[in-house]
């Protein structure tokens, strides 16, 4: 009888091992392959069935949600594609997204932001190669950035990984911009300033009149909101890069933290300081401290940095204060040099939007991002879905900022409020400088307004930024230096431990925590002891390769 009940038993294990079996290949036929649901390219919906796929981005205070968003509902209708965000602060993103890869819970597609593609795609292949969808799967892409530009996406193995952007922002490529409250320039009775000890007496004038007034605000993290880099500018120049990094004048690549002429400049900064004239939040405030502080009542900031006024107020909820503000030309130092960054580079992006092996339906999500890549995706992405109401393509009788035919009319005007209507700068961008600059803009349009906020930026840049560009001989912004996993894990550390040494240097000499005289040998003995020099020619291998 025992014996009888194990052979039952034994039986009963095999057919539910048998019919497990057939249950997972039964699941496992039933689901479709990609091939099968997807419907011609170009045309939408993009699948003949829902699918959902998890995409990973970062928030910004001007969009309430991304999955209540309208953008985001009618990109679900019109493609059959549903995104689950899973979102990051433009502080915290990086650390999110790599322990997401690290512990193997990793979403399907990134967008928005770039991973580190040398270790999670040639590596370690958690990011896909796309070299062999991109040409099938997005014409619109294919078409509007050409072989060159997506060659240049190449990385150092020669494939693809990222789907590149392109946002050539004539204004942009100056925004590190400093500006001027007008209204009390006129108060004070001084004018603009055009040099470093102009601007040091406007400065001491606002004080005297106004001592409880800020005379210079910016903030350490922001769109161009560092202050001290329009004030080292006069004096050598200041390439953006956290480690100092820019081409010099012989051609190599080097730092300009630890040349005399960043020295001379943290003096002057210093100078600024000991007047009470450089406020001290300046090395620690966010944005969006920056932009509380100086909305405060009265108007007590004079000077200000950031890469756009509406970043600060508000045109509609603050038209008086923001009107107020103008970019001032970059100052003249000591030698009668004035610069202003020209971020040549910045416009092209080598990767926005990946798409990681856990993703099913590679080929559709590249279609999906495909629609970015025209005019009428771009325009709604931006600034809502409903033409006529958001946006009007090819206005009759309206001319863009160069004056030639406008290609497009915004009618739902950018906004730094927080708003669920569409998903404002958080994009694959596809605006190329004919796009920027085609936007339908009034010549006699009110440039205190929203709506003149364009041709505010536009004419900035143009007639006090541009002409001050670097010069031929002078030093210069790098251009896009890709490096291998193995450079990357090198100088990971020292990169790092540099931007954390020099950040805290620069403030502790200009706010006297050490002595700009005795203490300098120090400091740059150790930005040596860092390992500067490895950090350096790192760099100049990776340029060599690709440039040389």
């Amino acid at each position: 009888f025992t014996c009888m009940k194990k052979l039952t038993a034994l039986f009963l294990a095999l057919l539910l091992v048998v019919g497990l079996f057939n249950f997972s290949n039964t699941a496992l036929a039933s689901e479709p392959k990609e091939e099968d649901i997807l419907n011609e390219v170009g045309t939408y919906p993009i699948v003949k069935e829902p699918i959902t796929m998890r995409l990973f981005t970062i928030n910004m205070p001007n969009v309430e949600d991304y999955a209540t968003n309208d953008f985001t509902k009618f990109m679900e209708e019109k493609t059959g594609i549903k995104m689950i965000f899973e979102t990051a602060s433009r502080d915290d993103w990086e650390t999110k997204l790599n322990l997401a890869f690290g512990t193997d819970d990793y979403p399907d597609l990134v967008m928005f932001v770039t991973p580190n593609v040398a270790k999670y795609g040639v590596k370690e292949g958690m990011i896909r190669q796309l070299d062999d969808l991109i040409e099938k799967n997005m014409p619109n892409y294919v078409k509007g950035m050409g072989q060159e530009r997506i060659n240049l996406t190449r990385q150092t193995d020669g494939h693809i990984y990222g789907i590149a952007s392109l946002n050539e922002c004539y204004h942009c490529s100056f925004a590190k911009k400093l500006w001027a409250n007008v209204m009390w320039l006129e108060k004070i009775g001084m004018g603009v300033p055009n040099t470093t000890e102009e601007f040091y007496e406007v400065c001491k004038k606002f004080l005297e009149i106004n001592p409880n007034g800020i005379a210079i605000a910016g903030a350490n993290k922001g769109w161009h909101t560092k202050v001290e880099e329009s004030l080292i500018n006069p004096f050598i120049l200041a390439s953006g890069s956290a480690q100092g990094l820019a081409m010099s004048p012989e051609g190599k690549i080097d730092t300009f933290v630890n040349k005399e002429e960043y020295r001379e400049a943290l003096r002057y900064i210093k100078s600024l300081h000991d007047l009470k004239a450089f406020y001290p939040g300046n090395f620690t405030q966010t944005q969006e401290q920056l932009s509380a502080l100086a909305n405060q009542e009265g108007e007590p900031v004079l000077f200000l940095q950031s890469g756009t006024i509406s970043n600060v107020f508000d045109a509609t909820q603050a038209q008086e204060t923001y009107s107020h503000y103008q970019v001032i030309p970059p100052l003249a130092g000591p030698k009668g040099v004035a610069r202003a960054t020209h971020m040549k580079y910045s416009g092209d992006f080598d990767g926005s939007f990946f798409v990681t092996d856990k993703c099913k339906y590679p080929q559709a999500a590249l279609r999906w991002v495909d629609y970015f890549f025209t005019q009428e995706g771009a325009l709604s992405s931006q600034y809502g879905a409903e033409e006529g109401k958001d946006w009007v393509a090819n206005p009759e009788g309206k001319k863009g900022l160069t004056g030639e035919p406008a290609l497009y009319e915004v009618l739902n005007a950018y906004s730094n409020e927080p708003q669920n209507h569409d998903w404002q700068d958080v994009q694959v961008k596809f605006f190329p400088a004919s796009f920027r600059l085609g936007e339908a803009t009034n010549p006699d349009v009110d440039k205190s307004t929203a709506e003149g906020l364009e041709k505010l930026l536009y004419d900035a840049t143009k007639y006090e930024m541009e002409p001050y560009a670097q010069k031929e001989g002078d030093w210069d912004v790098l251009p896009r230096i890709k490096l291998t996993e193995e450079e990357a894990t090198e100088i990971q550390t020292i990169a790092v431990e540099l931007e954390n040494y020099i950040a805290e240097n620069r403030a502790a000499f200009v706010t006297g925590s050490k002595d700009i005289e005795n203490d300098w040998a120090a400091y740059v003995e150790g930005l040596e002891k860092l390992q500067l020099e490895k950090y350096l020619n790192i760099y100049q291998t990776a340029y060599d390769r690709a440039y040389k």
